[in-house]
């Protein structure tokens, strides 16, 4: 039996808009407005440790004999 697929980033990000939608409309019973929130937070979660995990591999610089080093904090500024 295999696992289920994970969902895109962006899959997961607009089941949290719908469930954030959902219930700031307000019509939704008390015990399906928890199980939306619970769902909501742990879809924050795994939302916000993909962000975290690309924002990792984006600091990271390749030198030209392949080394990986962090990016230096004002690399990007002019």
């Amino acid at each position: 039996m295999s696992e289920p697929q994970k969902k895109s980033f962006e899959a997961q990000l607009d089941e949290l808009s719908q469930i954030v939608n959902e219930l700031e409309q307000g019509n939704v019973p008390l015990e399906t407005a928890l199980a939306k929130f619970q769902s909501g937070i742990a879809l924050s979660r795994s939302l916000e440790q993909t962000l975290t995990q690309a924002e990792q591999t984006l600091t990271k610089v390749v030198d030209e004999q392949g080394q990986v080093s962090d990016l230096p904090p004002d690399a990007g500024a002019k």
